[in-house]
Protein backbone atom coordinates (compact mmCIF):
# COMPACT_ATOMS: atom_id res chain seq x y z
CA UNK A 1 0.00 0.00 0.00
CA UNK A 2 1.56 3.38 -1.07
CA UNK A 3 1.95 6.06 1.30
CA UNK A 4 -0.74 8.74 1.22
CA UNK A 5 0.33 11.39 -1.13
CA UNK A 6 -0.98 14.54 0.82
CA UNK A 7 2.10 13.18 3.89
CA UNK A 8 4.90 11.92 1.44
CA UNK A 9 4.72 15.85 0.06
CA UNK A 10 5.73 17.08 2.67
CA UNK A 11 8.70 15.34 2.85
CA UNK A 12 12.31 16.25 1.25
CA UNK A 13 13.13 14.79 -2.63
CA UNK A 14 16.23 12.86 -2.64
CA UNK A 15 17.11 10.16 -5.76
CA UNK A 16 17.11 6.80 -4.35
CA UNK A 17 20.26 6.51 -2.11
CA UNK A 18 23.12 3.59 -2.83
CA UNK A 19 23.56 3.63 1.07
CA UNK A 20 22.21 4.62 4.10
CA UNK A 21 24.28 4.75 7.70
CA UNK A 22 22.45 2.67 9.85
CA UNK A 23 21.03 4.21 13.41
CA UNK A 24 22.58 2.25 16.07
CA UNK A 25 21.80 2.20 19.78
CA UNK A 26 23.95 2.55 23.13
CA UNK A 27 23.75 0.22 25.72
CA UNK A 28 22.26 1.30 29.60
CA UNK A 29 21.36 -0.39 32.64
CA UNK A 30 19.27 2.64 33.09
CA UNK A 31 15.28 0.54 33.72
CA UNK A 32 12.84 3.40 32.80
CA UNK A 33 9.27 4.18 32.27
CA UNK A 34 8.39 8.04 30.10
CA UNK A 35 5.16 8.37 27.69
CA UNK A 36 7.36 9.98 25.46
CA UNK A 37 9.32 6.46 24.43
CA UNK A 38 8.36 3.31 23.10
CA UNK A 39 9.87 0.12 23.49
CA UNK A 40 10.57 -2.97 21.17
CA UNK A 41 11.90 -6.70 22.05
CA UNK A 42 15.56 -6.79 20.89
CA UNK A 43 16.41 -8.92 18.29
CA UNK A 44 18.94 -11.57 18.35
CA UNK A 45 19.73 -11.86 14.51
CA UNK A 46 21.32 -10.07 11.94
CA UNK A 47 20.78 -6.14 10.67
CA UNK A 48 19.67 -5.68 7.59
CA UNK A 49 18.61 -2.86 5.38
CA UNK A 50 16.80 -2.87 2.91
CA UNK A 51 16.93 -1.18 -0.03
CA UNK A 52 14.47 -1.40 -3.35
CA UNK A 53 14.57 0.65 -6.62
CA UNK A 54 12.49 -0.67 -9.32
CA UNK A 55 13.27 -4.26 -10.04
CA UNK A 56 16.61 -3.81 -7.95
CA UNK A 57 16.43 -5.25 -4.39
CA UNK A 58 19.66 -4.70 -2.24
CA UNK A 59 19.84 -6.33 1.54
CA UNK A 60 22.93 -4.86 3.36
CA UNK A 61 24.53 -5.38 6.66
CA UNK A 62 25.59 -2.52 9.10
CA UNK A 63 29.21 -2.67 7.40
CA UNK A 64 27.63 -2.94 3.82
CA UNK A 65 28.34 -6.56 2.95
CA UNK A 66 25.65 -7.54 0.12
CA UNK A 67 22.84 -10.36 1.82
CA UNK A 68 20.88 -10.59 -0.66
CA UNK A 69 21.89 -14.21 -1.83
CA UNK A 70 22.28 -14.78 1.84
CA UNK A 71 18.45 -14.11 1.88
CA UNK A 72 17.14 -15.06 -1.22
CA UNK A 73 13.50 -15.64 0.28
CA UNK A 74 13.59 -12.10 1.84
CA UNK A 75 14.80 -10.85 -1.08
CA UNK A 76 11.64 -12.13 -2.63
CA UNK A 77 8.85 -10.90 -0.46
CA UNK A 78 10.26 -7.64 -0.98
CA UNK A 79 9.97 -7.70 -4.67
CA UNK A 80 6.35 -8.43 -4.22
CA UNK A 81 5.45 -5.26 -2.61
CA UNK A 82 3.15 -2.66 -4.84
CA UNK A 83 5.61 -0.12 -3.51
CA UNK A 84 8.81 0.07 -5.68
CA UNK A 85 11.01 2.80 -4.19
CA UNK A 86 12.00 2.20 -0.26
CA UNK A 87 14.58 1.66 2.48
CA UNK A 88 14.01 -0.25 5.54
CA UNK A 89 15.76 -1.39 8.36
CA UNK A 90 15.08 -4.33 10.25
CA UNK A 91 16.52 -7.51 11.80
CA UNK A 92 17.09 -11.12 9.77
CA UNK A 93 16.29 -13.81 12.19
CA UNK A 94 15.40 -17.57 12.49
CA UNK A 95 13.47 -19.05 15.95
CA UNK A 96 14.40 -21.71 18.14
CA UNK A 97 11.26 -22.79 20.05
CA UNK A 98 9.88 -19.26 20.14
CA UNK A 99 12.92 -17.08 21.20
CA UNK A 100 14.93 -15.30 18.01
CA UNK A 101 18.73 -17.56 18.13
CA UNK A 102 21.29 -16.33 16.68
CA UNK A 103 22.76 -19.53 16.84
CA UNK A 104 20.19 -22.08 14.55
CA UNK A 105 20.20 -18.47 12.44
CA UNK A 106 24.28 -19.44 11.24
CA UNK A 107 22.32 -23.07 9.92
CA UNK A 108 20.15 -20.94 7.62
CA UNK A 109 21.18 -22.71 4.76
CA UNK A 110 20.14 -26.15 6.16
CA UNK A 111 16.51 -25.05 5.94
CA UNK A 112 15.83 -22.92 8.76
CA UNK A 113 13.48 -20.23 7.92
CA UNK A 114 14.08 -16.57 8.52
CA UNK A 115 12.51 -13.76 8.99
CA UNK A 116 12.67 -10.17 8.22
CA UNK A 117 11.28 -8.26 11.29
CA UNK A 118 11.21 -4.51 10.15
CA UNK A 119 11.69 -1.84 12.75
CA UNK A 120 11.97 1.49 10.61
CA UNK A 121 11.79 3.10 6.87
CA UNK A 122 14.12 5.43 5.63
CA UNK A 123 13.00 6.56 2.09
CA UNK A 124 10.18 5.81 -0.10
CA UNK A 125 8.59 7.12 -3.28
CA UNK A 126 11.55 9.74 -3.72
CA UNK A 127 11.17 10.80 -0.76
CA UNK A 128 13.51 11.07 2.85
CA UNK A 129 11.78 9.75 5.92
CA UNK A 130 14.90 10.22 8.19
CA UNK A 131 13.46 13.92 9.49
CA UNK A 132 10.08 12.58 10.31
CA UNK A 133 9.40 11.05 14.36
CA UNK A 134 10.17 7.77 14.76
CA UNK A 135 6.02 7.04 15.40
CA UNK A 136 5.08 9.59 12.07
CA UNK A 137 8.06 6.59 10.25
CA UNK A 138 6.31 3.78 11.81
CA UNK A 139 2.80 4.90 10.57
CA UNK A 140 4.07 5.47 7.53
CA UNK A 141 6.41 2.12 7.42
CA UNK A 142 3.14 0.35 7.99
CA UNK A 143 1.17 2.33 5.00
CA UNK A 144 4.07 1.33 2.78
CA UNK A 145 4.98 -2.43 3.33
CA UNK A 146 2.86 -5.21 3.31
CA UNK A 147 3.45 -7.61 6.31
CA UNK A 148 3.31 -10.87 5.70
CA UNK A 149 5.04 -14.53 5.33
CA UNK A 150 8.80 -13.86 5.98
CA UNK A 151 8.04 -10.16 6.56
CA UNK A 152 6.93 -8.98 10.02
CA UNK A 153 6.40 -5.34 11.38
CA UNK A 154 8.27 -5.05 14.84
CA UNK A 155 5.72 -4.35 17.50
CA UNK A 156 6.40 -1.55 19.79
CA UNK A 157 4.71 -1.02 23.31
CA UNK A 158 3.93 2.81 25.02
CA UNK A 159 3.81 1.16 28.29
CA UNK A 160 5.64 0.75 31.18
CA UNK A 161 9.25 -0.09 30.41
CA UNK A 162 10.46 -1.72 33.87
CA UNK A 163 7.31 -3.85 33.54
CA UNK A 164 7.77 -4.70 29.64
CA UNK A 165 11.56 -5.58 30.63
CA UNK A 166 10.75 -8.39 33.44
CA UNK A 167 8.30 -9.77 30.75
CA UNK A 168 10.84 -9.81 28.42
CA UNK A 169 13.82 -11.37 30.41
CA UNK A 170 10.75 -13.66 31.81
CA UNK A 171 10.25 -15.18 28.14
CA UNK A 172 14.04 -15.63 27.83
CA UNK A 173 14.25 -12.37 25.04
CA UNK A 174 17.64 -10.99 25.01
CA UNK A 175 16.20 -7.35 26.04
CA UNK A 176 14.47 -4.48 24.94
CA UNK A 177 15.36 -1.49 22.74
CA UNK A 178 14.03 1.96 24.04
CA UNK A 179 13.52 4.42 21.42
CA UNK A 180 12.15 7.95 21.84
CA UNK A 181 9.39 8.39 20.09
CA UNK A 182 9.93 12.12 18.82
CA UNK A 183 13.91 11.58 17.38
CA UNK A 184 14.38 11.92 13.92
CA UNK A 185 16.24 8.40 11.89
CA UNK A 186 20.46 9.43 13.18
CA UNK A 187 22.71 7.41 11.39
CA UNK A 188 25.39 7.03 14.12
CA UNK A 189 24.91 5.65 17.22
CA UNK A 190 22.89 7.73 19.87
CA UNK A 191 20.95 8.02 22.95
CA UNK A 192 17.84 8.41 21.76
CA UNK A 193 18.14 4.64 21.55
CA UNK A 194 18.77 2.90 24.15
CA UNK A 195 19.74 -1.45 24.15
CA UNK A 196 18.36 -2.73 27.95
CA UNK A 197 19.57 -6.32 28.21
CA UNK A 198 18.74 -9.39 29.87
CA UNK A 199 21.61 -11.39 29.14
CA UNK A 200 25.28 -10.57 28.40
CA UNK A 201 26.21 -11.15 24.91
CA UNK A 202 28.63 -9.01 22.56
CA UNK A 203 31.08 -9.45 19.39
CA UNK A 204 34.79 -10.34 20.11
CA UNK A 205 37.18 -10.33 17.71
CA UNK A 206 39.21 -13.73 17.21
CA UNK A 207 42.66 -13.60 17.92
CA UNK A 208 44.01 -17.39 17.81
CA UNK A 209 43.30 -20.54 19.22
CA UNK A 210 44.82 -23.54 21.72
CA UNK A 211 45.31 -26.63 21.34
CA UNK A 212 42.28 -29.66 21.86
CA UNK A 213 42.34 -32.12 24.94
CA UNK A 214 41.26 -35.62 25.40
CA UNK A 215 38.59 -36.22 23.03
CA UNK A 216 37.94 -33.30 21.84
CA UNK A 217 38.67 -32.27 17.98
CA UNK A 218 40.25 -29.34 15.95
CA UNK A 219 40.93 -26.81 18.98
CA UNK A 220 39.86 -26.33 22.66
CA UNK A 221 38.74 -22.69 22.90
CA UNK A 222 38.68 -19.33 20.96
CA UNK A 223 40.72 -16.42 22.39
CA UNK A 224 39.05 -13.53 21.80
CA UNK A 225 39.47 -9.62 22.53
CA UNK A 226 38.43 -6.54 21.50
CA UNK A 227 39.83 -3.24 20.43
CA UNK A 228 40.64 0.10 22.70
CA UNK A 229 42.56 2.95 21.90
CA UNK A 230 43.50 0.94 18.56
CA UNK A 231 44.68 -1.92 20.70
CA UNK A 232 43.45 -5.63 20.75
CA UNK A 233 42.39 -6.52 24.32
CA UNK A 234 42.51 -10.46 25.35
CA UNK A 235 39.33 -10.94 27.34
CA UNK A 236 39.41 -14.71 27.54
CA UNK A 237 39.14 -18.13 26.19
CA UNK A 238 35.66 -19.49 24.46
CA UNK A 239 35.78 -23.15 25.02
CA UNK A 240 31.91 -24.14 24.37
CA UNK A 241 28.88 -23.67 22.28
CA UNK A 242 30.59 -25.95 19.27
CA UNK A 243 29.64 -29.20 17.40
CA UNK A 244 32.25 -31.24 15.97
CA UNK A 245 31.29 -30.03 12.52
CA UNK A 246 31.67 -26.79 13.41
CA UNK A 247 35.06 -27.26 15.26
CA UNK A 248 36.52 -28.64 12.32
CA UNK A 249 34.88 -26.03 10.05
CA UNK A 250 36.30 -22.98 12.20
CA UNK A 251 39.25 -24.83 12.84
CA UNK A 252 39.97 -24.56 8.66
CA UNK A 253 39.32 -20.89 8.79
CA UNK A 254 41.69 -20.65 11.46
CA UNK A 255 44.84 -22.38 9.98
CA UNK A 256 44.57 -20.16 6.96
CA UNK A 257 44.70 -17.16 9.17
CA UNK A 258 47.82 -17.90 11.62
CA UNK A 259 50.70 -16.16 12.43
CA UNK A 260 53.61 -16.33 14.51
CA UNK A 261 52.92 -13.91 17.85
CA UNK A 262 49.72 -12.82 19.55
CA UNK A 263 47.68 -9.62 18.17
CA UNK A 264 46.81 -9.05 21.78
CA UNK A 265 48.66 -6.10 23.77
CA UNK A 266 47.43 -7.15 26.90
CA UNK A 267 49.08 -9.96 29.60
CA UNK A 268 46.93 -13.09 30.80
CA UNK A 269 47.87 -15.28 27.39
CA UNK A 270 47.92 -18.87 27.73
CA UNK A 271 51.51 -19.61 27.52
CA UNK A 272 51.25 -23.44 26.67
CA UNK A 273 49.31 -25.15 22.90
CA UNK A 274 47.77 -21.46 21.80
CA UNK A 275 48.01 -20.58 18.16
CA UNK A 276 47.90 -16.78 16.67
CA UNK A 277 45.69 -15.76 14.15
CA UNK A 278 45.31 -12.29 11.86
CA UNK A 279 42.01 -10.86 13.42
CA UNK A 280 39.84 -11.00 10.76
CA UNK A 281 37.01 -13.34 12.14
CA UNK A 282 34.29 -12.13 14.65
CA UNK A 283 32.63 -14.05 17.01
CA UNK A 284 29.11 -13.58 18.72
CA UNK A 285 29.58 -14.91 22.34
CA UNK A 286 27.08 -14.86 24.79
CA UNK A 287 28.41 -14.94 28.68
CA UNK A 288 27.87 -14.78 32.51
CA UNK A 289 29.63 -11.59 33.72
CA UNK A 290 32.78 -9.53 33.15
CA UNK A 291 35.09 -10.44 35.46
CA UNK A 292 37.18 -7.88 37.85
CA UNK A 293 40.44 -8.24 35.87
CA UNK A 294 38.09 -7.37 32.53
CA UNK A 295 37.71 -11.40 31.57
CA UNK A 296 34.62 -13.15 30.98
CA UNK A 297 33.07 -15.48 33.01
CA UNK A 298 31.14 -18.33 31.60
CA UNK A 299 31.64 -17.22 27.65
CA UNK A 300 29.78 -19.85 24.56
CA UNK A 301 29.94 -19.19 21.44
CA UNK A 302 27.04 -18.48 18.93
CA UNK A 303 28.47 -17.57 15.83
CA UNK A 304 30.81 -15.88 13.84
CA UNK A 305 29.39 -12.69 12.43
CA UNK A 306 30.37 -11.05 8.82
CA UNK A 307 28.76 -8.07 8.98
CA UNK A 308 30.61 -6.29 11.79
CA UNK A 309 34.33 -5.10 11.05
CA UNK A 310 36.84 -6.09 13.45
CA UNK A 311 38.18 -2.65 13.95
CA UNK A 312 34.57 -1.66 15.31
CA UNK A 313 34.28 -4.60 17.97
CA UNK A 314 34.37 -2.81 21.11
CA UNK A 315 33.75 -3.71 24.78
CA UNK A 316 30.36 -2.47 25.38
CA UNK A 317 29.75 -0.02 28.70
CA UNK A 318 26.25 1.07 29.45
CA UNK A 319 26.76 4.83 29.32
Amino acid sequence: MAARQDEAVTLPKEPHPEWVPPMLATLTEERFSDPGWVFERKLDGIRVLAFRDGARIRLLSRNKLEQSGSFSAIAAALSEQPCRDFVIDGEVVAFDRGVTSFSRLQRRGEGVAVYYYVFDIMHVNGRNARGLPLLERKRLLAETIGFSGRLRNTAHRKTFGERYLDEACAKGWEGLIAKDASAPYEGKRSRAWLKLKCVHEQEFVIGGFTEPRGSREAFGALLVGYYENGALKYAGAVGTGFDRELLRSLHDKLAALERPSPPFTTDGLPRKGAHWVRPRLVAQVGFAEWTRDGKLRHPRFLGLRADKSPKDVVRERPS
